[in-house]
C-alpha cells in the first residue's frame, strides 16, 4: 500500500471571504479567530499534523499578511524532520497575470510547484471548515479502491441541499451523478441516496483526494474549469474512478457570520458537538508565552476564556473571551463574542483596548483590538437585520464592532 508521505496537502487559503465582512475587512477567511485563540487555518494543518500528513501547501492571495504572519510564527518543524509547511501565494507570472478564479484555477496555477514535491496523490482541503478528521483513513479507501479521485461525503438535509454538492453513490462507494447547490425539490429528488428521512442526502465536503497524474491532466486540458465543485468534479464522474469517503463527524463550514457566531458559542457550552480538548488529537496554534487570566469577583456560567486577560466585577454568559481581553468591572456581557486583543497596550490612552466599566452587551462580535468605552450598551437586532454604519454594523441581527475600532463613552447601538 502507498505510504502517506507520498500525500501533499493543499489548504485553500485566499477566497475573499464576502460573507464573514466585516470579519475579513482586514484578514482572509482562514486567519479569522476562534475559540479564543486559534484561527480558523489552524484546523485543517493539525487534522494534517494529526493524519501523519507533513508536506502542507497553504494557497493564498487575499487580505493574507495576517494569515502569513500566523503561519510563520506557528508551524515550524525542526531541522531533522522531512515535513514542512509552506505558502504559496497567488502570484503574476509570464504565463498568467490573473489572480485565482476559482478553487482548481488556484491549484492550476500552482502546477510547476506541485510536480516539484513529487507527491503521487493531493490532498484538496478547505479553510474555513470545523471539525477533525484522520485523512489517513480516506487516503486508505482511496487506495483500497484503486481510486482516481475521492470524494469526502456527509449526510445532509433536504433544508441544507441547496448549499452543498450532492451526489448519487452507487453501492460499490463509485460516485455515478453530481450536482452543484441544487435549488429545486424536483432536482434535489433525483439524488437522494440515503434510507433516512432526516438526512436523505449524501453531500461534499470540498475534501477532495487525487492520485496527482490525474488532478495535473484535468488542469491543463481543461483550462477553463476553473472549480472544483462546478467543473472538475461533475465531469470526472463520466471518465475516471470517482469514489464517495464517508465521513459521520461533526462538520461544519464557517461561511457566514451567522454560522461563525453559533459555531463559537457552541463551544462555551458541555454539550459541544466539538471539542477541542483531545489528548491524542490537538488542534494546534502559536505558542504566545501568556500569564493565566485574572477573574475578580465576577459570575461566569459558560465561558470560554483564552489566556492572558483580566476580568473585574462582571457578569458573563455564553460567552467567548478572547486572548488579551481586559474587561473593567461592572460589565454585563451576554451571547457575545469577544476576541481579545493582538497586544498589550504600552501607554494607557484615553480609551484603552478592552471594554470599559458598565458596559451591558448582547448578541456581539467585538473584533480584536476593539477600545470600548464606559457606559456602553449593545443590544440584538431581529434576525434578517443587516446594517452598515461608521464604526459598527449589523449582519443576520448580530452586532459587529470592526477591528481596532474606537466606541466612544456612552454610545448605545440598539435597535
Amino acid at each position: 500500500m502507498p505510504s502517506l508521505n507520498e500525500v501533499l496537502a493543499v489548504i485553500l487559503g485566499g477566497g475573499r471571504g464576502a460573507r464573514l465582512f466585516p470579519l475579513t475587512q482586514m484578514r482572509s477567511k482562514p486567519a479569522v479567530p476562534i475559540a479564543g485563540k486559534y484561527r480558523l487555518i489552524d484546523i485543517p494543518i493539525s487534522n494534517c499534523i494529526n493524519s501523519e500528513i507533513f508536506r502542507i501547501a497553504i494557497l493564498t492571495q487575499f487580505n493574507s499578511v495576517s494569515l502569513h504572519r500566523h503561519i510563520t510564527r506557528s508551524y515550524n518543524f525542526d531541522n531533522f524532520h522531512q515535513g514542512w509547511v509552506q505558502i504559496w501565494a497567488a502570484e503574476q507570472t509570464m504565463e498568467s497575470e490573473n489572480w485565482y478564479q476559482g478553487t482548481a484555477d488556484a491549484v492550476r496555477k500552482q502546477m510547476l510547484e506541485i510536480q516539484a514535491t513529487s507527491a503521487k496523490y493531493v490532498l484538496i482541503l478547505a479553510g474555513d471548515h470545523l471539525y477533525r478528521m484522520n485523512y489517513k483513513e480516506m487516503a486508505e479507501y482511496h487506495w483500497k479502491n484503486n481510486a482516481d479521485i475521492t470524494v469526502a461525503v456527509q449526510p445532509v438535509t433536504r433544508g441544507e441541499a441547496s448549499r452543498f454538492g450532492i451526489l448519487k453513490r452507487e453501492s460499490n462507494g463509485k460516485i455515478s451523478d453530481f450536482v452543484e447547490k441544487p435549488k429545486d425539490t424536483e432536482t434535489q429528488n433525483k439524488y437522494i441516496s440515503r434510507d433516512d428521512e432526516q438526512r436523505p442526502f449524501l453531500g461534499s465536503m470540498g475534501i477532495y483526494m487525487f492520485n496527482t497524474k490525474v488532478l495535473l491532466d484535468f488542469l491543463k486540458d481543461f483550462p477553463d474549469y476553473d472549480d472544483f465543485g462546478s467543473d472538475i468534479i461533475p465531469n470526472a464522474i463520466k471518465t475516471h474512478a470517482v469514489y464517495g469517503f464517508d465521513f459521520e463527524g461533526y462538520w461544519q463550514d464557517i461561511g457566514t457570520i451567522r454560522s461563525f457566531y453559533e459555531t463559537n458559542l457552541m463551544l462555551t457550552t458541555a454539550e459541544t458537538p466539538f471539542d477541542f480538548y483531545d489528548a491524542k488529537l490537538p488542534i494546534y496554534t502559536d505558542t504566545r508565552y501568556l500569564p493565566a487570566s485574572i477573574v475578580e469577583d465576577s459570575t461566569l456560567k459558560d465561558v470560554l476564556i483564552a489566556e492572558g486577560s483580566k476580568i473585574l466585577k462582571s457578569q458573563i454568559t455564553h460567552s467567548i473571551i478572547g486572548i488579551r481581553s481586559q474587561i473593567a468591572s461592572g460589565c454585563v456581557i451576554k451571547d457575545s463574542i469577544v476576541m481579545g486583543a493582538d497586544y498589550y497596550e504600552r501607554d494607557t490612552k484615553e480609551l484603552p483596548i478592552g471594554i470599559g466599566a458598565n458596559c451591558h452587551i448582547e448578541n456581539a462580535i467585538l473584533d480584536k483590538n476593539c477600545h470600548i468605552g464606559n457606559n456602553v450598551t449593545i443590544k440584538p437586532f431581529p434576525r434578517n437585520t443587516d446594517i452598515d454604519n461608521e464604526k459598527w454594523y449589523v449582519r443576520d441581527g448580530i452586532v459587529i464592532i470592526p477591528k481596532d475600532t474606537e466606541i466612544p463613552s456612552g454610545t448605545t447601538i440598539a435597535p
